[in-house]
């Protein structure tokens, strides 16, 4: 599996756009989710494990899962973080974890990944019952927040109704939707929404 994130694991966090985002989606997480020291999270698309890094703390056990090698290890050597994530290089569409969990946390990744469908079937099939999701992504936009050349973006946003849809028919409920954060980015906006449900 090429990993695309090699070139750009090094310097990701001190992107000012990776940074800006995940403070916003974080902060939103934060104040939209209840968090408690008995749950056990994935984080999904962890990265470097910007978002892990607002969650770590306030939950029991937090699980870091991505299909980048060179992300995770940036996450890896990340002090305050060591001893405190369990870390997981996979791609659970193809190969599942053998475990459930309370809360499953994603940001920006999910428009890396080619079947919505089946990725939210996935999220469902590790949490437990009544357990949680809190999925930040791109309102639909034109295109342009991704270079034209850039590899593995399959999707440019989604519309809230219809990733509504899509998570109702995948046993989600209670489900509503809130702007965590707004990016501005050559002279453009970029409203990030924040998803949350139930697993019904």
């Amino acid at each position: 599996m090429t990993d695309l994130f090699k070139d750009k694991a090094d310097d990701f966090d001190s992107n000012d756009i990776p940074r800006q985002l995940s403070m916003g989606i974080g902060s939103s997480m934060l104040q939209n989710v209840e968090l408690h020291d008995g749950m056990e999270v994935m984080d999904f698309g962890a990265g470097t494990g910007l978002i892990t890094a607002h969650v770590t703390d306030k939950v029991g056990k937090i699980t870091a899962v991505d299909v980048s090698e060179a992300m995770l290890e940036k996450l890896a050597s990340k002090e305050e973080l060591k001893g405190k994530v369990e870390i997981i290089c996979q791609d659970i569409l193809e190969k599942p974890l053998d475990r459930k969990f309370d809360l499953i946390v994603s940001a920006m990744a999910m428009h890396h990944v080619k079947d919505t469908d089946q990725l939210l079937a996935r999220f469902s099939e590790h949490l437990k019952p009544g357990a949680r999701v809190a999925l930040a992504d791109l309102d639909t936009e034109d295109g342009d927040f991704h270079p034209e050349d850039v590899e593995g973006v399959y999707h440019s946003g989604f519309d809230r109704e219809e990733l509504m849809e899509k998570m109702q028919s995948n046993g989600f409920r209670n489900i509503r939707f809130t702007t965590a954060y707004t990016l501005e980015k050559d002279t453009k906006t970029y409203p990030i929404f924040l998803a949350l449900a139930d697993k019904g």
